[in-house]
């Protein structure tokens, strides 16, 4: 039997968590049934800050995926934030910012494909030296509401998705309904990445590498949206998964 691609999730932390109110791990179960579901083998890893171990995790699966969450601590993308907007900022837990850094870091060192998902599109971007909205509603006030968790698992809202890249590749269309989630966004992008979807206001919805830079890894995407809360209902989302399980396959083989 063809041994399935492991794949390194990444999960959200809580500050008081059912044991004992600990420092604890917190995942939606979404993300490893679409994993599974799309032929891989999730593996859920520790958040640490300790650098051996982290890129001893990298080295051992096939793909790494980040989830979503609470907000980044703004000092990484901004020092000078004002504190009207520092306000605005959601439970930022700066061991989770450092580890998912440095996931990302070894990441594209170990040449392994990246599905980042919601914040994990955020740290992406903050990653690689780019930097955020911290609150749509305040600095983006024209924008539509952005914050839906009240129909997590239904298409709310339409994005473009930019011709010839992984986005349209998948899903084979111009435009796609998505879920939305989040008040904060992408703001200034990356200089090795690009916008490949927004919506209709501008919010970036999913990012790539620059063609120029594809080289720094066989498979990288970010998206704002949560795919891993549609699948079930909406059957063409389990597509991106597939995607990257497929690219974390062609890894595997190639070790």
């Amino acid at each position: 039997m063809t041994r399935p691609p492991l794949i390194l999730v990444a999960p959200s932390t809580q500050k008081r968590g059912i044991e004992f109110a600990d420092h604890s791990l917190s995942l939606s179960n979404y993300y490893c049934r679409a994993v599974i579901a799309a032929g891989g083998l999730p593996v859920i890893t520790p958040v640490t800050d300790n650098p051996r171990v982290i890129a001893a995790s990298v080295a051992r699966c096939d793909g790494v995926m980040l989830t979503g969450g609470d907000d980044l601590q703004p000092d990484l993308y901004d020092t000078k934030l004002p504190e009207s907007l520092r306000k605005k900022v959601i439970g930022a837990d700066p061991l989770r910012d450092l580890f998912e850094m440095e996931l990302i870091d070894q990441s594209l060192r170990q040449g392994k494909p990246l599905l980042a998902i919601c914040r994990g599109h955020q740290v992406l971007n903050v990653a690689l030296g780019g930097s955020l909205i911290t609150d749509i509603a305040t600095e983006a006030p024209r924008s539509m509401e952005h914050r839906r968790q009240d129909a997590s698992t239904d298409t709310v809202q339409e994005v473009n998705v930019n011709p010839h890249t992984i986005m349209h590749r998948i899903f084979g269309a111009r435009r796609l309904r998505v879920n939305s989630a989040h008040h904060q966004a992408i703001g200034r992008i990356a200089a090795a990445l690009h916008a490949t979807a927004r919506t209709d206001d501008g919010i970036i919805e999913a990012v790539e590498l620059k063609p120029e830079d594809e080289a720094i890894s066989p498979f990288l995407l970010g998206v704002q949206f949560h795919p891993e809360r549609l699948f079930e209902k909406h059957v063409e989302f389990l597509k991106l998964f597939e995607a990257f399980v497929n690219a974390s396959s062609a890894n595997d083989a190639q070790r």
